[in-house]
């Protein structure tokens, strides 16, 4: 009977101790301020995006129009280079010799064009012309001969075959001679026209791989097309590059003024307003807001290639780019740093806005 209403007892005096065990060992959670404050909207009505710092130019990557291992490289990170200032070197000793061989072809064409244009050569002359004069005393004593036989053949102490023999000597006499005049006239003419347009051609043909083989040559040194500032150095002499290259060798760009590339979900797209007013905030310091002049819009709606982890975001994400200049130089700003950037879609643009998009 006393169990009856002993354990109830116990058991209520348990929960007791329980429940009182439990709030006794409850800590007061304080209330603390976030170490970084979430950025905050600066407009009613707004269009958010997230933006990469990017240079003026846009981030220029360097790479290699021919394959070959890189003997010397001539910039470092941060230094300022004028359009056309080389940026590496690559192995040269081939193509350098290809020339060579080249300038040597040029060099022969030119000087067998030179020879052509200046025959006859003066000692040539007196050589052919004495051999004309030959050429003549042999006709004249064929001649004699052939008379001197004719005579005797009159006397009939001759033969009609020594005649006959008289008369061929005689006509081949006269070829020679012919054939020597027509030597002489020759080398007086000087060398053939035609002669000189084909080496003319060839002169015109081995100039033409001379400046290739220095074009070639010249491709070998890669050189900046822009002016700006090395953003970033992946190679070291002696590595071997290919063409097209695996990874931006250089990248390059001009950071005079930064360009904030903006990703506006395709959700986001209809509220959208070019020339409407636009902010920057800086991860983890929100605090600090950039005023955004538009620049441009790229009309071509890609996938989103940089997730920031939100729930709502997916992988077959469409993004529109939209292009944005910051107006105030900072030293602490860098390319490639990311921006909260929040544009009004509430009010439309003033009149007499700025729309041009900035250069």
């Amino acid at each position: 009977m006393i169990l009856k209403y002993v354990v109830p007892v116990i058991s209520l005096v348990m929960v007791g101790f329980a429940a009182y065990h439990v709030v006794g060992a409850r800590e007061d959670w304080l209330k603390s301020s976030p170490p970084v404050e979430p950025p905050h909207n600066p407009f009613p009505l707004t269009v958010a995006g997230a933006g990469v710092l990017e240079a003026q130019t846009q981030n220029i990557a360097i790479g290699s129009p021919v394959p070959g291992v890189v003997v010397e490289v001539l910039v470092q990170v941060g230094q300022r280079v004028a359009a056309g200032d080389p940026l590496f070197r690559i192995d040269d000793r081939h193509p350098r010799a290809e020339l060579s061989v080249r300038q040597a072809g040029l060099d022969l064409a030119r000087a067998e064009l030179e020879r052509l244009e200046n025959l006859p050569r003066q000692d040539q002359v007196p050589v052919t012309e004495a051999a004309v004069v030959e050429a003549e005393a042999q006709v004249a004593e064929q001649q004699y001969q052939l008379t001197r036989i004719r005579e005797l053949l009159n006397k009939a102490a001759a033969s009609p075959d020594e005649l006959n023999s008289c008369e061929r000597a005689l006509d081949v006499a006269k070829a020679r001679l012919a054939r020597a005049r027509a030597e002489l006239d020759l080398l007086k003419a000087g060398s053939w026209e035609y002669d000189k347009a084909i080496v003319r051609a060839t002169v015109a043909q081995a100039k033409t791989q001379v400046e290739q083989g220095q074009t070639e040559l010249d491709r070998l040194v890669v050189r900046a097309q822009v002016a700006g500032q090395v953003l970033q150095v992946n190679l070291r002499p002696g590595e071997f590059v290919g063409a097209p290259a695996g990874q931006a060798l250089i990248v390059l760009g001009n950071i005079d003024l930064l360009h904030v590339r903006v990703d506006i979900d395709e959700y986001d797209i209809p509220r959208f307003r070019s020339g409407a007013p636009a902010k920057a905030m800086l991860k983890g310091s929100p605090q600090e807001e950039f005023p955004l002049r538009f620049v441009r819009v790229e009309p071509f709606v890609i996938p989103k290639r940089a997730l920031t982890g939100e729930n709502t975001e997916r992988v077959d994400t469409r993004v529109l780019q939209v292009i944005y200049t910051i107006e105030v130089k900072r030293d602490d700003l860098y390319v490639g740093q990311q921006l909260d950037v929040f544009i009004d879609a509430g009010s439309p643009p003033a009149q007499g806005a700025d729309l041009t998009p900035a250069t």
